[in-house]
């Protein structure tokens, strides 16, 4: 039977590394094109990165969005979040005592999770809570691992949800009913190949700091080698592999052999089981306090 016009649908000119290679060319040439995704995210960086902002800014941003508003009070009297316990009542103090780098992780949960409710996403739900489970198991082994660093960990635990934000970003491009193809049709090689350097342009166009779009972008760089002290990439390279291994291997550790980053980190076989089991007990009580 021959094909009439109509009958070329665009799935059958757009094969998965074509609909990749035109998604990256949008997002280097053009604005970041995520329609779906809550304004919030962006206002909250533009406040940020405003020098001339002020706490208050924060509070009003954050305030223009109530349950938004409530889940960063809640974050910031948390045990995980407030060690000392001491009780805060009001969004100006939860703004404070977060800091930053919290406030933006908060609301970074916030925004996925009222992005699960839209229809338009119903059809990459399950792999987009995969994924989502993913993050927070990387942010807590990330600021688990910055104590290595003795870097902040606030600014670790951010970067290590923001990990897969070039996978979510194909994700809401490929459940665009142009984008001629299913989620389903990418495998998961061709989207570890990928989504790094995408989540890098995103976090660039979000005017994030260099450190945390270079870890971003090289977090599959097993044998990445350096004469410089382990850093921030280190971090999330191991937090990365090693969520894997607590979510798709039960803990086995056999794939983080060869990856250098544990080697810079300082981090033999005991530390890496004692951090497996910290984050298994931590994560239960950092997704209430989340709200995911």
């Amino acid at each position: 039977m021959a094909l009439v016009a109509s009958d070329l649908t665009p799935a059958a000119h757009t094969p998965a590394p074509e609909f990749l290679s035109r998604i990256a060319d949008d997002l280097a040439r053009g604005p970041l094109n995520l329609p779906c995704f809550p304004d919030i995210v962006p206002r909250v960086r533009a406040a940020i990165n405003n020098p001339s902002s002020t706490p208050d800014d924060l509070v009003r941003i954050a305030g223009t969005e109530p349950r938004l508003a409530a889940r960063l009070t809640q974050t910031a009297n948390s045990a995980i979040f407030n060690p000392s316990g001491k009780p805060l009542t009001n969004l100006r103090q939860a703004v404070t005592r977060l800091g930053h780098h919290l406030v933006q992780s908060v609301t970074m949960v916030f925004a996925i999770q009222q992005m699960k409710a839209e229809a338009s996403l119903r059809p990459v739900a399950k792999p987009l809570s995969n994924l989502w489970e993913k993050s927070i198991a990387v942010a807590s082994i990330c600021q688990v691992l910055a104590n290595q660093l003795k870097v902040p960990p606030d600014k670790v635990f951010l970067t290590g949800l923001l990990h897969g934000i070039g996978h979510f970003y194909i994700m809401v491009r490929a459940a665009e009913p142009s984008s001629g193809l299913e989620y389903r049709d990418l495998s998961a090689e061709m989207l570890a190949e990928r989504h790094p350097g995408l989540g890098r342009i995103v976090l660039e166009k979000w005017n994030f700091e260099p450190v945390v779009f270079d870890a971003i972008g090289r977090q599959h760089d097993y044998r990445r080698s350096s004469n410089r002290a382990a850093d921030i990439t280190d971090v999330v390279i191991a937090g990365v592999v090693l969520a894997e291994a607590l979510l798709e291997s039960n803990g086995d550790l056999t794939r983080c052999a060869g990856v250098t980053a544990f080697e810079r980190l300082g981090l033999g076989p005991r530390d890496l089981s004692a951090t497996l089991k910290h984050t298994e007990y931590r994560l239960v009580t950092l997704r209430e306090t989340l709200g995911c």
